[in-house]
């Protein structure tokens, strides 16, 4: 017997109807996706993620990616303030615990998605273009870096 859990939130007909026939929707490759994090940040990847996730109708996946994106901005926000200490004795900790993290978010979320990309829909699918992803992490990075060298100049600290 089939169950439905009629609480359960609607699902997308048309993705689920692509799934069964073997279609998958544009994505961004979620290989391409973990190795663009070791540039940006976890942050980056789960932002995609979630992307991707929310295109193939996992809506519990894409919950899941953006817990990792918001946990990933949250430490970052807490690593740019820890710079701004006087004494920065944590830096190295802060490379060490940047690496960890990292490798955490790639075992528990980033190889999962490659891996079911891959199991569903082989090497052929739709790609969606990285120009706008790309442009915006640059963007990011540069608007972060310029912040950096205000509050730097505003509170006197040599780079």
């Amino acid at each position: 017997m089939d169950h439905v859990n009629r609480y359960a939130p609607p699902r997308a007909v048309v993705a689920d109807a692509k799934r069964e026939r073997g279609e998958a929707p544009p994505l961004w490759n979620p290989n391409a996706t973990a190795n663009w994090s070791l540039v940006f940040t976890p942050v980056f990847g789960a932002w995609l993620q979630m992307r991707n996730w929310r295109a193939l109708g996992e809506t519990r996946r894409a919950d899941s990616a953006k817990t990792w994106l918001k946990l990933s901005a949250i430490f970052l926000a807490l690593e740019m303030f820890a710079l701004l200490l006087p004494t920065n004795t944590l830096a190295p900790w802060m490379k060490l615990f940047d690496v960890v993290w990292l490798l955490a978010w790639y075992f528990a979320s980033g190889r999962p998605q490659a891996k079911w990309v891959r199991e569903r829909f082989g090497p052929d699918y739709p790609r969606r273009p990285w120009l706008r992803p790309l442009l915006w992490a640059f963007g990011t990075c540069a608007a972060f870096y310029v912040l950096e060298l205000l509050v730097d100049a505003a509170i006197g600290q040599p780079d």
